[in-house]
């Protein structure tokens, strides 16, 4: 991602959240010479559904997201970016929990996992076109059934993590860092970032997110004739 405004108001926990899905959304490229690679699977990794389900609930409070992305981190506080139908327009949200949702109870007796989901969620949202919307919602689709196929199933990782969840397609695993899955990431910047700006600074966003779609169905493209062509 270019950048991200973390200069805002607001909680610590917040801000250390605006931190670091900006990280996971602009860390350096990993790819490796020989190819690019997806560590991202279908479905939801093992050990991590009950956490998942529990944020992305959360944060999506009583709406029905027709796109969704998650970040898991290790450690620190959970966030999550939405695209929300409408009538008109859609709605863009980029969502954090005030404290993490999933924590460590200690006790005398012992310890253990609680996840704590009765809590104030911090969100920011914005309106989309719905024709840019519906358009990312299609180009996402695509490029996650292109990086996880059906028959390859999310796998745990100890590290941070990123759900998908787009018109029922579930894709889980590490941030993908090339090809396509860089784009995704791109874009996902570029809407969170909207999500929080003044009007003028939006409408450059949803321009440079249509350049990137331009891009993505591009490199589909070129996918799609590759494999046609084995």
């Amino acid at each position: 991602m270019s950048r991200m405004p973390f200069a805002r108001s607001g909680s610590a926990s917040r801000r250390c959240a605006w931190f670091g899905l900006a990280l996971i959304l602009a860390a350096p490229l990993a790819q490796a010479a020989d190819g690019c690679t997806f560590a991202l699977g279908r479905g939801w990794p093992p050990a991590t559904e009950n956490h998942g389900s529990a944020v992305e609930q959360l944060l999506a409070a009583k709406a029905a997201p027709r796109l969704s992305l998650t970040y898991l981190p290790q450690r620190g506080v959970e966030s999550g970016l939405m695209l929300i139908a409408g009538e008109g327009d859609w709605t863009v949200r980029h969502a954090v929990p005030n404290e993490r949702v999933q924590s460590w109870s200690s006790s005398r007796s012992g310890g253990a996992l609680q996840l704590r989901v009765e809590q104030e969620v911090d969100q920011e949202e914005a309106p989309i076109p719905q024709a840019l919307a519906v358009r990312v919602v299609s180009a996402w689709k695509r490029a996650l059934t292109t990086m996880a196929p059906e028959d390859k199933p999310a796998e745990f990782h100890d590290k941070d993590q990123l759900l998908f969840l787009v018109d029922g397609v579930r894709v889980s695993g590490l941030r993908p860092d090339c090809g396509v899955g860089e784009i995704l990431m791109e874009q996902a910047g570029l809407m969170t970032e909207a999500a929080n700006e003044s009007i003028s600074k939006r409408e450059r966003r949803w321009r440079a997110l249509g350049e990137s779609l331009d891009q993505l169905d591009t490199q589909l493209a070129q996918a799609g004739a590759a494999s046609a062509g084995e």
